[in-house]
């Protein structure tokens, strides 16, 4: 499994917009995706209401943990889709 954390810098947070964009990216992926907030809940990138259900905000630190065949690459895919949307 490979994990990273990031900071949320968009300034809405993961409201539906981005929240959409970061599920359709996530869907195209092979491997297991998930977020975590920091109390602990965590959520299915791959389903909407379950990432929109977390309400993350500009300023909450996430960790994104990503389990496949290809993990290493696809989190470094997903990270970077992080920094470029997020």
């Amino acid at each position: 499994m490979q994990t990273f954390n990031y900071v949320i810098q968009e300034r809405l947070g993961i409201h539906a917009r981005p929240a959409g964009v970061l599920v359709k990216f996530s869907s195209s992926l092979q491997s297991t995706l998930e977020i975590k907030v920091q109390d602990g809940r965590a959520a299915n990138l791959k389903k909407l209401f379950s990432v929109m259900g977390l309400g993350v905000k500009c300023g909450d630190r996430v960790t994104v943990c990503v389990e496949g065949p290809d993990e290493k690459k696809e989190a470094e895919e997903l990270r970077d889709f992080f920094k470029e949307n997020l």
